[in-house]
């Protein structure tokens, strides 16, 4: 096995004689990966964009010369993972060095700050005042794109790209500072003469950085150019759903999302008559946002949500719960910053909880209050904690944890989706209003669908993604804006929204095909699903079926067909 491993991390193709150990080949790929990434580590840099795509290269022509037909059931679904998530690679440093391609004329002096990271990688030797001279001239090109933007030059730069624009400013000025730091008091030389140069240009990035911020980001007429949108269309979208294995086109998704939505709407109606409000879905649902705790009571009931949620799943034999997960799971509160983007709360082993703060204006403090309502929390505590999010990471941690670099949200989020789902089923509301509260955030992965494929498609704008939230799901506006600054501002994957309810249905399909069948019992799959760790759900199926993958499977699961 150790001959294998070295021909894998030494040979470019290496002739394998015996079957490959495929744990230890990815976790030799990942640790060298990361290896990498350390080393090159300049931004927006073309010798790292191309070591990497060279070490990605020849690790996807070594994975091809494995010898695929000794592999077992899951050394296949393990090479099928490598070798998905090396051509994702791939992509992503095109896509990288594509969008930092669009800020070389907002940035034309990116390149001086990159080749002195690159350089001092290298650990070349430094001229100091030749250093100086190119810092003096790097202060002089900021300054000089600062007055451009001043006179309007880059005024039709899309807030999107505005925005991708301050994230690699910060990523510069870290690298600059990373530079001057090195040798700064060690080189007297270098002190005497590049101390007063840096502190020139970099007070020059700063001033550039936020006045693309407020010029191109922030200020933008009467729309909130804050709700920015980066869509990468149809093509890309079908590639990043083929890397998933979800062999659906993005509008066959999203007439899936609205069938969904229909059943949603049905339920709805049914508890919005149960409770006296006949078809007015929207006074049913405003009377249960009224229904929250005051300022400063809301951990207490998060906590006894989260216990009752523990509780509960103990009492029956649906999945293991160890108790040492039970017991170490915490809590902090989002700031109100942290709220813009995140209105309701996250979780894991840490669950991390929305509600007023005392800076915030009384608009957001009354929507965050009617959003965090005892029963939206009750209908998603589970999913944050257990046996949620915080389950998850606990079993990931100790079962194929070598899995976790090929992390899906289809996966992660589509657990504990299926939860919120199973429980409806399970008679886990108790009453009316448990059940809008439940049917709300279901509306909401519904909607999440629609929206952010749509606005990936470049058929929705950010604005009508907040409309469309508000008027077909129900929520506050200023929730409604969070989340699509959440879904479509660049700080998610594409397909993370989508992902949610797509992979609750995938896991409920598949309950249906080893459980509804009695195959399997409740405990035994749910705990095979977690053991299985964070892979695309057709794989975990192939692996929970035992089926023994042919080296050209490609996705056909048609997981939502009615």
């Amino acid at each position: 096995m150790k001959a294998l491993l070295l021909a894998f991390a030494v040979l470019p193709r290496p002739q394998s004689v015996e079957p490959a150990d495929m744990r230890s080949v990815i976790e030799l790929h990942r640790a060298d990966h990361e290896l990498l990434e350390r080393r090159y580590a300049a931004p927006m840099s073309a010798e790292r964009t191309e070591r990497l795509r060279r070490f990605d290269e020849e690790r996807l022509a070594e994975a091809e010369a494995l010898d695929y037909d000794a592999l077992d059931v899951d050394g296949r679904v393990d090479w099928h993972l490598l070798r998905n998530a090396i051509r994702s690679d791939l992509a992503d440093l095109e896509l990288e060095a594509r969008r930092d391609g669009e800020l070389a004329e907002l940035l034309p002096f990116a390149p001086t700050i990159t080749a002195l990271a690159e350089a001092r990688q290298r650990v070349e030797r430094v001229d100091a005042d030749a250093s100086a001279r190119t810092v003096a001239q790097l202060h002089e090109d900021v300054e000089a794109a600062l007055e451009r933007l001043g006179e309007g030059e880059f005024d039709d730069t899309p807030p999107v790209v505005a925005s991708r624009a301050v994230r690699r400013l910060d990523d510069l000025a870290d690298a600059f500072d990373e530079w001057f730091r090195f040798r700064v008091d060690y080189d007297p030389i270098f002190t005497w003469w590049v101390g007063r140069p840096h502190e020139a240009a970099r007070a020059s990035l700063d001033s550039y950085r936020d006045a693309i911020r407020s010029r191109l980001v922030e200020s933008n007429g009467e729309r909130d150019a804050t709700l920015t949108a980066d869509p990468i269309g149809r093509d890309a979208l079908l590639a990043a759903l083929a890397r998933e294995y979800v062999p659906y086109s993005p509008e066959e998704l999203v007439a899936i999302a609205e069938r969904e939505f229909a059943w949603c709407d049905e339920q709805m109606l049914a508890a919005s008559r149960e409770l006296g409000f006949g078809d007015d879905w929207r006074a049913a649902q405003d009377h249960v946002k009224s229904l929250y705790v005051a300022p400063g009571e809301q951990p207490y009931l998060v906590r006894d949500l989260v216990e009752e949620a523990i509780d509960w799943f103990e009492a029956r034999d649906l999945v293991t719960i160890p108790p040492l997960c039970a017991e170490n799971w915490r809590m902090t509160m989002l700031s109100a910053d942290q709220q813009r983007t995140s209105p309701y709360f996250l979780g894991g082993e840490c669950i991390q909880v929305s509600y007023p703060t005392s800076s915030m204006d009384d608009d957001a403090k009354r929507a965050t209050l009617l959003g965090n309502n005892v029963h939206f929390a009750r209908a998603v505590a589970h999913h944050e904690v257990i046996p949620g999010h915080g389950l998850q990471a606990y079993v990931q941690a100790r079962n194929r944890p070598y899995r976790r670099m090929f992390s899906t949200p289809f996966w992660v989020e589509g657990w504990a989706l299926y939860w919120e789902m199973r429980l409806f089923d399970l008679d886990f509301a108790r009453g009316p209003e448990d059940r809008i509260g439940m049917l709300f955030w279901r509306k909401h992965r519904c909607a999440r669908i629609v929206f952010s494929l749509s606005v990936h498609l470049g058929t929705m704008t950010p604005e009508e993604a907040v409309d469309y939230l508000v008027e077909r799901v129900g929520h506050e506006r200023k929730n409604a804006e969070g989340e699509v600054r959440r879904s479509v501002g660049g700080l998610y994957p594409p397909l993370y929204q989508a992902a949610y309810m797509l992979g609750g249905l995938q896991l409920r399909a598949l309950h249906d095909e080893l459980v509804a069948r009695g195959e399997w019992t409740e405990r035994r799959f749910h705990d095979a699903v977690l053991h299985e760790n964070s892979i695309p759900i057709e794989l975990l199926r192939a692996a929970l079926r035992r089926d023994e993958l042919p080296r050209d499977f490609e996705s056909s699961w048609r997981f939502a067909d009615e």
